[in-house]
């Protein structure tokens, strides 16, 4: 077991919760995560998730405080936060959830909760991708799409509710129905869940392909392969989606840089520079430019961790 020395700055615990796992870090003051650990959640589990989520945080960092000398704690979910309340995470199935409250029954810190891609945000922005500006959009493509708006190195404030739910931005009236309940999201278009779903099925491949196995696909696919037209037209349109929403984004913020996390990050010889020259080329930002600054994210999925102790 590794004691932290005396003299050694204080560290903070970083608690990332997703869809399907729960990772906590031990960060350090320069962000830097000294130990880390994992737990995939299990379908069967997501049926009790309150008290999985809770037994394996209480667990985990009853074992780090006996290890470091730990000030705080920091939590990144996928949802809406209010209060150190989760009125809602779809991904989770949770509804009003008072997490930090019942954690605090047990352990003895400080608890902050805040959702995850501003957290990643935070994160890029002190020590990743986006550390060279001041203003800047961060988007996480994944399961839905995520954003924050970063100003003079600040997330913005939009006051009691989080706001930046920029893939519930509506780009199609009547459009697909997402699972916010309303119709035409940008995430039901955009997001890379929508993408991988679409290629499954050109592809008749199930669910169980992963992301990896799909841009392997991908990679070898060419102009001989029977389903390249349809492979070709189905990037053309994600592109084409994607640009739109960030057109708009653009348009509204003006940032020094554009972000861009999740799933997205491994699919960027993809889609990258097709979409930068969407966005110069189709007429689609109202202040026209040479260049786009997009950056990829680079703290992978540490970011969660990271973020959630800033």
């Amino acid at each position: 077991m590794k004691i932290q020395e005396s003299g050694e700055p204080n560290m903070k615990i970083g608690i990332d919760l997703g869809g399907s796992h729960i990772a906590i870090g031990v960060v350090d003051n320069r962000g830097k995560i000294l130990e880390k650990v994992e737990k995939r959640i299990t379908r069967t589990e997501k049926n009790n998730i309150k008290k999985v989520i809770e037994e394996y945080i209480i667990e985990k960092t009853t074992n780090f405080l006996e290890q470091y000398k730990i000030t705080e704690m920091g939590i990144a979910i996928p949802g809406t936060v209010r209060n150190d309340i989760v009125v809602k995470s779809v991904n989770l199935g949770l509804k009003n959830y008072e997490i930090v409250k019942n954690l605090q029954k047990t352990i003895q810190l400080p608890i902050k909760i805040r959702n995850d891609t501003k957290c990643a945000a935070l994160a890029e922005n002190t020590y990743g991708a986006l550390k060279s500006y001041d203003r800047s959009i961060f988007l996480t493509l994944g399961t839905g799409i995520g954003g924050s708006v970063i100003i003079d190195n600040e997330l913005l404030n939009t006051g009691e509710l989080p706001g930046c739910e920029f893939g519930h931005m509506v780009i199609e009236k009547n459009g697909k129905l997402c699972r916010c309940g309303k119709e035409g999201c940008w995430e039901t278009y955009a997001s890379m869940k929508a993408f991988k779903d679409q290629l499954r099925e050109i592809l008749g491949l199930d669910g169980k392909t992963s992301g990896k196995e799909l841009l392997d696909i991908l990679r070898k696919t060419d102009k001989n392969n029977q389903k390249y037209m349809q492979i070709h037209k189905l990037i053309e349109q994600y592109v084409e989606y994607l640009s739109l929403g960030i057109s708009n984004l653009v348009n509204i913020f003006e940032p020094e840089a554009i972000g861009i996390g999740g799933s997205f990050v491994f699919y960027e010889e993809i889609f990258l520079d097709k979409l930068k020259t969407k966005l110069l080329e189709d007429n689609l930002l109202f202040n026209q430019r040479k260049e786009i600054n997009i950056q990829t994210a680079i703290l992978d999925n540490d970011a969660g961790i990271i973020g959630a102790t800033l």
